[in-house]
């Protein structure tokens, strides 16, 4: 290999030995454990270059370095293949999240997975509503007065209203309404799907006029995207466990995810299906968050219903860490689209 290949395979070495020990690594331990045909002297002197690059540092003095936050971002850069997840591993993540009954438990599943498969904090974004489609919307005729609408989105988003008419409907009528509603609905995104139903009213037949500017109300409040945006979060456990990643700064990255704000624009950056972001100590754009590495993808066919991640500390593995993510959203993509 040439002195470039070679110096970043004595990076590659440095970042796997102190994910894996949290101990600075000098020369002799890489020629001991790694086999990279060189001499002690020879990474000796590739690391004199990583550390004047900026690569590696030397924590105090002693013979050891540990990467930098430049040195894991060229890490994560020059990852040419990512760790798989085990056969069984897969299975054991398509069971769990295929026995999920609804979106809510889906989402709980998906942070807990996370959370155990990467020992970090886990972080899944609800589907955001604008990007969601109509998939069905069901008329139920409760008594001749009284209707019930339920609305469900390609995003396994369920909502139930009732509607009390005031005006009594016959079965015919309520065949007719159905029918109106299914072609402005239907396969049609939440914005689409909003100005569709309001229109109704004004081009409906005569005698349903009144019943559909009641239901177009109702529906109109349930299509509009809610101002709050909601999140599952899991695993904070697993930073408190490993507080010496963080020194004097763990309580800063703890109030940060509590910060609903700034971990939804953490996710709202995974504007992409199935492409992880990795962003690394002083890449990230808030503050607390400089000592933690961010790890993020969206999830969904094509158009991503939303974004989930895991926070932890710079000291990650990257490979399996990237794996999970990248894995995990796959399948809860798979299991939302296909409801």
């Amino acid at each position: 290999m040439n002195a470039d290949d070679r110096r970043f395979a004595v990076l590659r070495a440095i970042v796997a030995d102190y994910v894996s020990t949290q101990e600075p690594v000098g020369s002799k331990a890489i020629v001991d454990r790694h086999n990279l045909g060189v001499s002690s002297a020879t990474v000796r002197n590739d690391m004199a270059v990583l550390e004047e690059d900026g690569l590696i540092a030397q924590p105090h003095t002693s013979a050891g370095r540990i990467p930098t936050d430049k040195g894991y971002r060229q890490f994560v850069d020059r990852i040419a293949q990512v760790k798989p997840l085990s056969s069984a591993e897969r299975r054991a993540v398509q069971s769990f999240l295929d026995g999920a009954v609804d979106l809510d438990d889906v989402l709980r599943r998906s942070v807990r997975l996370l959370a155990q498969l990467t020992r970090q904090v886990a972080v899944v974004q609800y589907p955001t509503l604008t990007r969601s489609t109509v998939r069905h919307l069901e008329v139920v005729q409760l008594t001749p007065a009284r209707l019930m609408l339920v609305l469900i989105t390609d995003s396994g988003r369920v909502d139930q209203r009732v509607v009390d008419l005031g005006d009594v409907l016959v079965e015919a009528d309520v065949v007719r309404l159905r029918e109106m509603l299914a072609n402005a609905l239907n396969g049609r995104k939440l914005a689409e799907a909003s100005a569709a139903v309001a229109e109704l009213p004004g081009t409906g037949p005569d005698d349903l006029r009144m019943t559909l500017t009641q239901v177009a109300t109702v529906l109109i409040e349930t299509l509009v995207e809610h101002p709050e945006e909601r999140m599952v979060l899991g695993g904070t456990g697993n930073l408190t466990r490993g507080h010496a990643d963080f020194p004097g700064s763990l309580r800063q990255v703890l109030e940060a995810l509590e910060e609903q704000v700034v971990v939804m624009r953490l996710l709202a950056a995974s504007a992409e299906s199935g492409l992880v972001t990795v962003r690394i100590g002083e890449e990230n754009e808030a503050e607390d968050l400089r000592t933690a590495s961010v790890v993020t993808v969206g999830y969904g066919a094509g158009t991503p219903l939303g974004g989930m991640g895991v926070v932890g500390p710079t000291r990650m593995d990257y490979p399996g860490t990237i794996s999970a993510v990248h894995a995990v959203a796959r399948y809860v993509g798979e299991i939302l689209t296909g409801r």
